[in-house]
């Protein structure tokens, strides 16, 4: 089975150690500019040992491939598609957030598109090398079954916890819903999940957010639970911070739309109020805008 992989940041190149390591034939595309910068090999330091691989490494995609996992930036997937000549067996993007899923169709086919969502703590520490800090969490929606369940078989034996999830309303929204109130929470005040757990108003502003994604994604058809959800905050790290908080200090582009997006424009459409997720998004946009000053 052939796979390629479109973005080379920490999933990106996650995906590529790892299906590599399990003998498959894999093609990592990067921006054209970036080709020279490439090692011979990639490396994936993890817990369990480091894995290295040899890199196959190219600029466009022109010859068919059986699964093409997208691991780009929200805002980096229209400009990165181009450098997608061939059509895929299936194309599995592991964004964040919901809109990219109808963008892939409309390119791409409705059945050829397969969700999935990735929750992973990793970075790409230089081109070619990345480090994985945590447990893999990856979830498919079950389209991809028939294809994919020897490539998902592989990655469990690695370590992976997998799933095939039938609605892909709960496969996206169930990420979302963690995910965008605790990058809006820990962006806007500058704090991590402890400091956030030990503030009572950021606590609350958080709880809020959760509630507000929940109600909309139950209207998109989500099977969501903000019980379920909370849960999570108290037993993740305390040192842990959205990714768009730590783009936010690095003064890096921010997936704002991509990740909260989704959310406003959900509640708009289905007569949800949002005020803490919209009271939020404009402080993070109001830290962004004092930033670039």
């Amino acid at each position: 089975m052939k796979h390629a992989i479109l973005g080379a940041g920490a999933i990106g190149g996650l995906i590529s150690t790892t299906l590599n390591s399990l003998g498959y034939d894999v093609t990592l595309i990067v921006r054209a500019g970036k080709l020279g910068e490439y090692p011979k090999t990639l490396s994936l330091e993890r817990p369990a040992g480091t894995i290295t691989v040899p890199a196959k490494v190219v600029a466009g995609l022109t010859g068919a491939v059986d699964a093409l996992w997208i691991a780009t930036k929200t805002y980096q997937l229209e400009d990165a598609l181009t450098s997608v000549e061939a059509v895929p067996g299936i194309a599995v993007p592991l964004l964040n957030g919901v809109d990219h899923v109808a963008l892939l169709r409309a390119r791409f086919g409705h059945d050829r598109v397969v969700p999935a969502t990735i929750a992973v703590e990793a970075e790409r520490i230089a081109p070619g090398r990345f480090v994985l800090r945590s447990e893999v969490r990856l979830n498919v929606a079950a389209s991809g079954r028939a294809m994919l369940k020897d490539t998902i078989a592989g990655l469990q034996k690695l370590g992976f916890a997998c799933q095939f999830i039938a609605n892909e309303s709960t496969l996206l929204w169930s990420k979302l819903c963690f995910l965008e109130p605790f990058a809006l929470v820990t962006s806007a005040s500058g704090k991590n999940n402890g400091q956030i757990s030990a503030d009572r108003e950021w606590k609350a502003k958080l709880e809020s957010a959760v509630h507000e994604a929940c109600t909309v994604a139950a209207k998109e058809g989500a099977e969501v639970d903000a019980g379920k959800i909370l849960a999570i905050f108290p037993a993740a790290p305390p040192s842990m911070r959205a990714s768009m908080a730590k783009d936010l200090a690095a003064g890096r582009e921010l997936e704002l739309d991509g990740i909260a997006g989704p959310v406003l424009r959900g509640g708009v459409r289905n007569g949800v109020p949002t005020p803490i997720t919209s009271s939020l998004v404009a402080m993070v946009e109001a830290a962004e805008h004092a930033r670039a000053r």
